[in-house]
């Protein structure tokens, strides 16, 4: 029987290993409802509150800097389903903590978890999905990095309606962060009814297993055709070291995806994330409208990404990075003028919300996506996994000097500075970065050759 492409099929592998995403969102946005009241509880200082939640970024280097190694060996569905025990671990230890330095391990052990799904998710996304509509299905991460963020913030806004400050204080923070359990768990089931990547089955010799798969994804005759290429890309390699990305033209690659990295944070997106309501609560949003002004960034937030959805393989990654910085840029701007001449009410909500929606069709998820298209097929993994832990180095930098920034120097000239950096990103996207629309990973392989001295852009 001649087996046909299943689109249905091809949908379900990227939403489950997508929803790695949702821990990630739910985890960058709970903590912005919860420290409001740890704030309190335990009479945070700004570095003190930066350390409570970047300490889920210092696990998130370590995670996404073995994973590509353990992946190597286990696969790659293997270590997604552990990330998920993980992360539902770290959520009920989370809510039951006694202190602040027990909070801050279980989240440390939480960021061990979602840094071994974020490189990942991904990695096993671009390995599975047909060149056409690969920039699509790499957008389920960032699409469910977002769904999670904006249920957690509607989440944060109904524990804090439910019942007194007091309560909160005592037992609301809690039951934030305990509902990490639910996603956590649900990951962990949804991952048994995918497959593994074909390209880690023909690397490891299961190439019947690696056919069935393209099959289901691509149909008889191009999953032969594409197992072909993947044979052949991994057949003329003879080394996995990471040393091989030191090499001429490895290493332009490598220099991309960490700056893809790094500037898919230090644009200041979740110094938004992060300290949402206190954000909001310095614009003069009060008596739990700062919650509401945060749930209303996470709408804008989904929004936006299913827009981004429909247009990257159709407008291009360059061209969306590029007006998203410059549209970003302008923004900062406007939201560092609002902070400066302390303009109260909707116009820093606006700003913010415009901010937003060019970060989501640009630099939210395109980053996610091209890093691991980038790279070729017997280096991925360890590739991805050492720029994702540049970029959750950013995360952390900008969980632990927000609130310091903003303390010492002041709203304005924090989020100037990072109008500054939209700025560079901009030039950064316009001079260096290439365009990979449409082409298979082998391919885009072919770019970083030491022979090629010219890009086509």
């Amino acid at each position: 029987m001649k087996s046909e492409q299943s689109v249905w099929y091809i949908i379900l592998i990227a939403c489950a290993a997508g929803m790695a995403g949702f821990l990630y969102g739910f985890d960058t946005a709970v903590i912005s409802g919860a420290i409001t009241f740890l704030q309190d509880l335990y009479d945070l200082t700004p570095a003190m509150e930066g350390i409570i939640i970047s300490s889920v970024m210092v696990g998130g280097v370590i995670g996404v800097g073995i994973s590509g190694f353990l992946s190597d060996r286990l696969g790659r569905k293997k270590i997604l389903m552990v990330s998920g025990i993980i992360f539902a671990i770290s959520a009920l230890w989370s809510a039951l903590a006694g202190s602040v330095l027990s909070l801050i391990l279980a989240r440390f052990l939480g960021g061990l978890g979602i840094g071994f799904a974020s490189a990942l998710s991904v990695t096993y996304i671009a390995e599975c999905a047909p060149p056409h509509i690969r920039g699509r299905l790499g957008s389920m991460y960032q699409l469910f990095t977002i769904i999670g963020i904006s249920a957690t913030f509607y989440i944060n806004l109904a524990v804090a309606n439910a019942g007194s400050y007091q309560w909160g204080l005592e037992t609301g923070w809690r039951w934030m962060l305990g509902y990490g359990v639910i996603p956590g768990v649900l990951f962990f089931l949804i991952l048994i009814f995918i497959p593994e990547s074909p390209r880690f089955l023909v690397k490891n010799d299961r190439t019947s297993e690696a056919l069935q798969t393209l099959q289901r994804i691509n149909g008889q005759d191009t999953a032969q055709k594409e197992l072909n290429s993947i044979q052949a890309s991994i057949d003329m390699e003879t080394s996995t070291s990471i040393r091989e990305l030191l090499k001429p033209g490895l290493r332009k690659a490598m220099l991309l995806g960490i700056f893809l990295a790094l500037f898919n944070q230090v644009i200041g997106m979740n110094a938004v994330t992060y300290y949402g309501p206190t954000i909001f609560n310095m614009m003069g949003f009060e008596n739990n409208t700062e919650f509401l002004a945060t749930s209303l960034i996470g709408t804008v937030q989904v929004i936006f990404t299913v827009v981004a959805i429909f247009l990257i393989d159709k407008a291009g990654r360059k061209k969306l990075m590029a007006v998203g910085s410059s549209l970003m840029a302008i923004f900062m701007v406007l939201i560092g003028i609002v902070f400066y001449f302390e303009i109260q009410g909707i116009w820093g909500l606006l700003s913010i919300m415009g901010f937003t929606a060019a970060f989501c069709i640009s630099m939210g998820p395109i980053p996610w996506i091209m890093i691991p298209e980038i790279f070729p097929n017997y280096l991925r993994a360890k590739a991805v996994g050492i720029s994702t832990m540049f970029l959750w180095g950013a995360n952390f930098s900008i969980g632990q000097f927000t609130p310091m920034l903003i303390n010492n120097v002041g709203g304005a000239f924090t989020f100037w500075m990072f109008a500054v950096i939209c700025a560079i990103c901009y030039i950064f996207v316009m001079t260096i970065v290439p365009e990979t629309k449409n082409k298979s990973l082998e391919e885009i392989e072919t770019i970083w050759k030491p022979e090629k001295r010219y890009i086509s852009y």
